[in-house]
């Protein structure tokens, strides 16, 4: 399993390391840099020392050439380039410079810096092994970098220390979340809470939020579904036994006829329940598909239409247009049949109904007016709550329709507008968003 902490104290580690190995190669370059200027100083002052000597084809012994530790090695040219001395017989020896002053010079001993001086009829040459200086920026070097590395396990624990310290908001934080009870929704303080845990505090109250609204979904919608199922079911449990005690067959029929209307009933009241729950924002939604509002229109004017010549009432396609919108076919059917239904209860006989399908400055419209009472202005915003009814409703009915009609649009984007229509009654418009293409 991952881990935060360490890490973090990997990274930092890490970074010390690099930032040492970075540092220990400017030291070394450095030290070398200062090295070798003094170096260069000390050839070129031990060849001025020699100027005043007299070389005549003179070749140091092993047992002249100084201690093994002398590592400089001295060579005397006359103008001729023959050697007149040289210190060190016994070693391959860098040969006559073509120039004054430093230079380096490649042998198969390794390289050389040598620093040549002409005088008169001589060249002092003083070489040194380059070698000899690199040894010694290294010891330099590493004399200067010896603490910090020590200091490497110190740096380790003072990670460690430093990173758990600052990452115990998160445990703070997982604790509270732990500590909580499934009832227990309300935001998580954000007081004290780091800039850097800030977003994931936001994401859980965000989440909590959202769970709190969806288990007040469920809450509702059983409350509804308990409220509304209750008087159906005493109202069928009531006509069973009034058909157990029928005493003539012409009674017990009437009373299964009422029976049968009851159970009808009751199943469309479930039915708009379960359309209500599958509607709910907190539920997936269903794949959303080109929807050709003329013809979902005609289909559900085709269903309803032997409920309105029950009523005598005039119901028709009043405009239509070829209008395509991206939604889910059933849910707007639902919609429609809704708007349609209630206008239908709502229209007295001999009333009219048009339902049209329009685009009014490039949005999708669905529009369905009546010649009914209308609803007035004061309360045409509440009808879209869950079981409201108007206070002066002579019409039966539960009240869930228009809730199921904002839940719909809602899912879709829509916009519902109520206000009077020319025929008299209620016109309700549902207005789509602009499509990409019709």
């Amino acid at each position: 399993m991952s881990s935060i902490r360490r890490d973090l104290v990997i990274a930092l580690l890490g970074a010390i390391t690099l930032a040492l190995l970075v540092g220990a190669l400017a030291i070394y370059r450095g030290a070398l840099e200062e090295v070798d200027s003094l170096f260069d100083y000390q050839l070129r002052q031990l060849a001025l020392s020699l100027r005043d000597q007299a070389f005549h084809n003179s070749f140091a012994t092993p047992s002249e050439s100084g201690e093994e530790d002398f590592d400089y090695v001295i060579q005397v040219w006359n103008p001729e380039g023959v050697r007149l001395y040289y210190s060190h017989p016994h070693r391959t020896l860098p040969g006559l410079a073509q120039q004054s002053g430093h230079a380096t010079i490649d042998t198969p001993e390794g390289a050389w810096r040598v620093y040549s001086l002409r005088l008169f009829n001589q060249v002092i040459q003083v070489a040194q092994p380059m070698k000899v200086r690199n040894r010694m920026a290294l010891a330099t070097a590493s004399h200067l970098l010896v603490p910090f590395l020590l200091l490497v396990p110190i740096l380790s624990l003072l990670s460690w220390g430093l990173v758990t310290r600052e990452l115990r908001p998160l445990k703070r934080l997982a604790r509270a979340v732990a500590a909580r009870s499934p009832k227990a929704l309300d935001p998580i303080p954000e007081k004290r809470v780091p800039e850097e845990v800030m977003p994931l505090v936001r994401s859980l109250n965000d989440l909590l939020q959202r769970l709190a609204e969806t288990l007040a979904a469920q809450k509702a919608f059983i409350a509804d579904a308990a409220h509304e199922l209750r008087t159906p079911i005493a109202a069928l449990q009531l006509q069973v036994q009034l058909a157990e005690r029928a005493s003539s067959e012409e009674e017990r029929t009437a009373l299964l006829t009422d029976l049968r209307e009851g159970v009808h009933r009751s199943a469309h009241v479930v039915q708009q329940l379960l359309t209500l729950a599958r509607q709910d924002p907190d539920q997936a939604p269903r794949s959303l598909q080109p929807v050709e509002l003329t013809e979902l229109a005609g289909r559900v004017l085709a269903d309803h239409d032997p409920l309105a010549r029950a009523k005598r009432i005039d119901l028709g396609l009043a405009q239509s247009e070829p209008v395509r919108v991206q939604g889910d076919p059933e849910a707007l059917r639902v919609l429609l049949a809704n708007l349609v239904d209630n206008a239908i209860r709502y229209t007295p006989a001999e009333g009219q109904i048009d339902v049209a399908v329009m685009l009014a400055k490039g949005r999708p419209v669905l529009e369905v007016a009546d010649s009914g009472p209308g609803i007035p202005e004061g309360e045409r915003q509440r009808v879209f709550d869950r079981f409201y009814r108007g206070e002066n409703q002579q019409v039966p009915g539960t009240g869930r329709g228009m809730a199921i009609v904002k839940t719909i649009a809602d899912h879709h984007r829509a916009e519902i507008r109520l206000d009077q229509a020319a025929l008299g009654g209620l016109r309700i418009q549902v207005i789509f968003e602009p499509q990409a293409s019709q």
